[in-house]
């Protein structure tokens, strides 16, 4: 999934001619903390609350405000991950994207981007997660792929975070089936470490039951 995929036109940009009012009424319209600056389709910039404060006479032309933010956008072809990355390096309420020439095509909105990651991590999806403890040096994905599918099963999405002041990385896992019980047991098998499992598991079936007493039975062992 790249930037132009995410595009909405929702909220209309400001031009250099707008005044800082209009700016601020936008933004409270809108609920959003930033805005862009377009002059006949060529990105100028984003403004934000911030910069609207410094400013008394809010019959300032925008244009003339003097803005805080740097290089707040991505280009259409730049991958999801780089529009997350850029949301949260620079705490934006909206993301200006550009093509290659630096012509506004529309921005991301927060709201659009939470639903992309949604799609992406498969968090629609019925199943259930599990997390790993890892040495940085022991980060084999096609081995834990393997265990999982040798119980009938399937990886939905996964990804792998750091444990600060740590060696160790953890990766969470999302697989395409509730009952996890023999995915956790085959884990165990291979020394892996279990930090957490989180899953929605039917409790009139008896699966939790089972579950628990296999976990109940791991631990004295």
């Amino acid at each position: 999934m790249i930037a132009a995929e995410l595009v909405a036109n929702t909220i209309l940009p400001l031009k250099p001619s707008d005044s800082v009012q209009k700016a601020d009424n936008r933004m409270a319209e809108f609920c959003v903390t930033h805005l862009p600056i377009v002059q006949k389709h060529q990105f100028i910039g984003v403004i934000s609350e911030e910069d609207i404060m410094q400013v008394t006479d809010t019959s300032v032309e925008v244009g003339a405000v003097k803005l805080s933010l740097m290089n707040a956008f991505v280009y259409e072809d730049q991958h999801v991950y780089d529009v997350i990355r850029a949301f949260y390096e620079q705490k934006l309420s909206i993301l200006p994207v550009l093509s290659s020439d630096m012509e506004y095509l529309g921005l991301v909105s927060q709201q659009v981007l939470t639903e992309s990651f949604a799609k992406i991590a498969s968090v629609a999806e019925r199943g259930a997660v599990i997390v790993l403890e890892i040495g940085n040096r022991d980060n084999s994905l096609s081995h834990i792929a393997q265990i999982v599918e040798s119980n009938n099963a399937q990886i939905l999405s996964s990804y792998i975070s750091s444990i600060p002041d740590s060696t160790k990385l953890e990766i969470t896992l999302k697989i395409n089936k509730v009952e996890i019980s023999h995915i956790v047991a085959s884990f165990l098998r291979y020394d892996y470490t279990i930090k957490a499992t989180y899953n929605f598991l039917d409790k009139d079936n008896g699966v939790k039951d089972r579950y628990d007493s296999l976990m109940n039975y791991l631990s004295f062992d």
